[in-house]
């Protein structure tokens, strides 16, 4: 078994496991090679069999996107302040070694999102996957922009406000439910589209399947106005641009825990459903 060990060892918090990583990983596989969890692009030559990324969701969301078409199970260690998407921590990887390193480790398929930018003449100027989400934010001076939807070719709302959300379901508790959005088992196949304080009462989230292209025309753009996905990539749009958001044709593999269900994840990390604090129940 031949590892490959992504992590930021500058970062504190990252700093004070990988010495403890790196140990566990040595004593059940070989460790090939150690690089910064960036977006630098991996040498061909560089053959491995599991990237162990240690550091928080972002770390993990970049590291997705990196050998996303290797179609490589990534194992993610959480370093991070919530660390919702790692399944790992030190105990956990210790525990689970054999498995997440042996021939059939628990893998979990997780759908990401492709996506394009279009100018109204047709021409490609973007292209690049989505782990969370894509976004189009209004931006500088923050004035309201204004949005035309659409679904595989047929006409959806107009949007006047700050922008949309399309997220994946792995990506429906990130800014997706901070505006609104619903949460997505990541299990479904499915596109969910929020609006970002629609000029609207009636404009609601909406799933949608993944089979189905969104569309996003910009009508009227602020000189800030920015496509951003994951939080990690930007690009400038213009009044004109069509961004187009659909199902890549690759899958994510993350390496699970197999003693971790995500109704756990979302009831100790989310705290989903917490009840308020009643006097006679305590804390």
């Amino acid at each position: 078994m031949k590892v490959l060990l992504a992590a930021n060892p500058d970062r504190p918090t990252t700093a004070s496991i990988i010495a403890e990583v790196r140990r566990i990983v040595a004593a059940h596989a070989e460790i090939v090679a150690e690089v910064l969890a960036d977006s630098t692009e991996l040498s061909a030559n560089l053959h491995f069999d599991r990237l162990v990324a240690v550091g928080g969701d972002g770390t993990l969301i970049s590291q997705v996107r990196r050998i996303l078409t290797r179609g490589i199970p990534l194992v993610g260690v959480n370093s991070g302040r919530l660390g919702f998407l790692a399944e790992f921590d030190l105990d956990g990887l210790e525990n689970e070694a054999v498995s997440v390193f042996g021939p059939t480790p628990l893998i979990r398929q997780r759908m990401v999102m492709d996506v394009t930018v279009r100018r109204r003449d047709g021409e490609m100027v973007f292209h690049g996957v989505a782990v969370n989400d894509a976004v189009v934010s209004a931006g500088l001076p923050f004035r309201m922009i204004e949005l035309q939807m659409g679904f595989s070719g047929q006409a959806g709302p107009d949007i006047a406000g700050d922008g949309v959300i399309v997220a994946s379901p792995l990506g429906s508790t990130a800014y997706n439910v901070s505006a609104g959005g619903p949460i997505v088992h990541p299990d479904v196949e499915a596109l969910i589209v929020t609006p970002v304080c629609p000029h609207s009462l009636a404009f609601r989230p909406i799933v949608i399947p993944s089979h189905i292209d969104v569309t996003i025309s910009v009508e009227r753009a602020n000189p800030g106005t920015t496509l951003v996905l994951d939080g990690q990539t930007n690009v400038r749009l213009t009044a004109g641009d069509i961004v187009i958001v659909g199902r890549h044709q690759s899958v994510a593999r993350l390496v699970g825990n197999s003693t971790v269900t995500y109704w756990q994840q979302l009831l100790s990390k989310m705290r989903w459903a917490a009840p308020p604090t009643y006097r006679d129940r305590g804390a």
